[in-house]
């Protein structure tokens, strides 16, 4: 039978699984490992989720586990990109970017995008890309353009974006500011394969212990996999997971190790945009007001960065860089404590640590 979770401890446990109140790991790729995949659509933001989540890992170190392979960034789900595993990447791609290929056909029809283009494109960009090379995606382009494919109108990145969800490139490093992309089988040879139930059996176990407790409707909504897909992987992992029951409803998590220790301080963190805490979730109610949810979801697909104060979403952030510092401007829903103040002053100064930069809080 399944247990019972009082509603307030839903945000608590899902501070400590994601590893935002119990940084747990000193290596970068250890924590997306952890997640199986974190959103990185916006890159610099992304850094700053990983970062928030290692033990003292600061902007250079999650570069330099990207340059190092241990973090990759590529598009497994939604159609978005993500860091996953350079271990998991294979696996992933094979089990979810079918349905989001599949999903893409109108769009591909309206960019007169098909099998032969992407088939050209894809020799292309192998001559451009083999033995190691990394180049920027307008280097790509160029490249594209010599064989008359044409790039514009966004048909390039769903080009570039195909070919990855198949399995053939992959982003690089950066060099110096703009992302390279590169080969997979050169970038990560060998990466692990599972059968198709094998895989969502880990992804499913990945997700309720990272991101638990949740529903098999968040689940649904951040994987893509069915819902009859998902109870394979409920079935496959039921030595690990666990249900509970708040106000009716069957939340999914990895149980024990996933406890949350009792807490009195107040307690603040920076998020960034896109970040996990929300958007891996259908329903985000527990921690954000619906009344505040235009605030954070802005539209077309933007989520703003957001203050969360004692698991609760309270604010949005934006940060403003100057040559030796960092200004963050905390723009609150309503008005804060001077506890709670404090709380976000000290975030803030472990943010402009990762970056290396002194701090000020408007």
């Amino acid at each position: 039978m399944p247990g019972k979770l009082a509603a307030d401890e839903l945000p608590k446990r899902r501070l400590r699984n994601q590893l935002i109140s119990n940084r747990t790991f000193d290596d970068p790729g250890d924590v997306v490992r952890w997640f199986g995949a974190m959103q990185a659509q916006d890159y610099v933001a992304a850094l700053w989720g990983v970062g928030l989540r290692t033990k003292a890992a600061d902007e250079v170190a999650i570069e330099r586990a990207i340059a190092q392979r241990t973090i990759v960034r590529t598009w497994p789900m939604r159609g978005t990109l993500h860091f996953v595993s350079p271990n998991d990447i294979r696996w992933m791609l094979e089990l979810l970017t079918p349905r989001v290929v599949r999903g893409t056909a109108a769009r591909y029809r309206q960019l007169e995008l098909d099998e032969k283009v992407f088939a050209l494109s894809a020799r292309v960009i192998v001559r451009a890309l083999e033995g190691g090379r990394q180049l920027s995606r307008r280097a790509l382009y160029e490249a594209l353009a010599v064989s008359r494919i044409d790039t514009g109108n966004n048909r390039g990145l769903h080009i570039i974006g195909h070919l990855s969800q198949s399995g053939l490139l992959c982003f690089g490093p950066r060099a110096p500011k703009q992302p390279t992309i590169v080969l997979l089988e050169e970038w990560i040879p060998n990466a692990r394969r599972l059968d198709r139930d094998a895989a969502i059996v880990e992804l499913t176990q990945r997700y309720f212990t990272s991101h638990g407790p949740a529903t098999v409707h968040d689940f649904a909504w951040w994987s893509g996999l069915t819902l009859a897909e998902i109870q394979v992987g409920l079935e496959g992992a039921a030595s690990v997971l666990e249900q509970e029951v708040i106000e009716g409803q069957t939340y999914w998590s990895a149980g024990e190790s996933a406890r949350e220790r009792s807490r009195s301080a107040t307690t603040a963190y920076l998020l960034p945009s896109f970040d996990e805490y929300t958007v891996a979730y259908r329903d985000r109610s527990a921690v954000l007001n619906t009344r505040h949810a235009k605030r954070v979801n802005a539209g077309g697909g933007i989520f703003n960065p957001i203050v969360v104060v004692d698991g609760q979403v309270r604010a949005t952030w934006k940060r403003t860089i100057s040559r030796d510092s960092v200004t963050v401007t905390v723009t609150p829903f309503e008005r804060l404590s001077a506890a709670q103040r404090d709380a976000i002053d000290r975030a803030a100064v472990r943010y402009g640590k990762f970056l290396g930069l002194e701090t000020r809080v408007l």
